[in-house]
């Protein structure tokens, strides 16, 4: 279908979340554990609990703080009937400016632009054309959460849904990435995702309601780990 119209009963945009929030989908994402590795080489994650630990005090506030919040306000920002395409410029650069490790810069360059091709190649649309062209002619930094509010509002989807997909898709990749590097199984990332994803409707709905002005989130801890990791001796992820 080329059209820059779709409405929230049509299916076509759950099928696109769920093609878009897979890990055949050729973002690159399943190449990161954005700062996992790191922070099992330090020894700082090595088991269920701590990494249960760094779930839900660093990767779920991380969510409600930033990235949510950045993918809401896009959302809003890249209205089909009226883009700003101002605060959309300026979303682009604060992500950017909220990644303080040099790797999570990169990770989410790389995915967010490789999102937002795939959103104006797979699926033909005007406001996706027209971000590219905005964003290449203003040197803006591309964003994972910024190209997934552009997949929405391309795929007719409503921002809940949208909010759910990154969620997923964050805490997904994470213990995906998990059984890689660690000595957990499968049994035991669902279950932490299964607690994990119990968490989200509240922490989406805390997301929608903060304010440009106080996104942000700043994790030390993972940032030191992120900055060893990219001078690593051996590591199997990117980031």
């Amino acid at each position: 279908m080329n059209s820059d119209r779709a409405t929230n009963t049509d299916a076509r945009w759950l099928l696109g979340l769920l093609q878009a929030g897979d890990s055949y989908y050729p973002t690159g994402a399943y190449a990161h554990s954005f700062g996992l590795e790191g922070l099992v080489q330090a020894g700082m994650v090595r088991d269920r609990a701590t990494l249960r630990e760094f779930i839900f005090l660093s990767v779920l506030p991380a969510l409600r703080k930033a990235e949510l919040p950045l993918a809401a306000h896009a959302y809003a920002a890249l209205d089909p009937a009226g883009p700003d395409w101002t605060k959309v410029g300026e979303l682009c650069v604060l992500s950017h400016a909220l990644k303080s490790a040099k790797e999570a810069r990169t990770a989410t360059e790389n995915i967010g632009r490789q999102r937002a091709e795939l959103a104006a190649t797979l699926h033909t649309h005007s406001l996706a054309t027209e971000y590219l062209e905005r964003a290449t002619a203003g040197a803006w930094p591309f964003s994972a959460a910024i190209s997934a509010a552009l997949e929405g509002r391309v795929l007719g989807a409503p921002l809940n849904a949208v909010l759910a997909g990154v969620t997923y898709s964050t805490l997904g990749g994470l213990l995906a990435a998990s059984m890689k590097i660690m000595r957990i199984g499968q049994n035991a990332s669902q279950s932490l995702l299964t607690e994990a994803l119990a968490r989200a409707p509240d922490i989406i709905a805390a997301a929608r309601e903060v304010p440009m002005a106080e996104i942000g989130w700043f994790n030390p801890w993972l940032d030191i780990a992120a900055a060893r990791h990219e001078t690593a001796d051996g590591r199997m992820f990117i980031s």
